[in-house]
């Protein structure tokens, strides 16, 4: 239970950063497209947080090294990929 709000509470900060680069203008649209795919995955109901998790994680890897990408831009990415890689079962 303890680890389940724990995880809940991550989730939450991810997709809050994720917001914040979905709303941003000088985001690549293909960036764009995973990031929102990446938020949907971690919506989803069923899986345990750590596929939600792997799944997302896949999705925002794929661009993270994206050359259009502002560098302030990537350091939020590899945040928000240091958080999904901290929920494990």
């Amino acid at each position: 239970m303890k680890d389940q709000k724990k995880y809940e509470s991550t989730i939450q900060q991810i997709k809050q950063q994720i917001d914040l680069l979905l709303n941003d203008n000088s985001v690549p649209r293909n960036v764009k497209n995973a990031l929102d795919e990446a938020k949907s995955a971690l919506d989803k109901e069923e899986g345990s947080y750590a596929v939600r998790a792997s799944a997302a994680t896949y999705k925002i890897d794929e661009v993270s090294n994206d050359i259009n990408l502002p560098p302030y831009a990537r350091t939020v990415i590899w945040n928000i990929l240091s958080l999904l890689e901290s929920i494990k079962d």
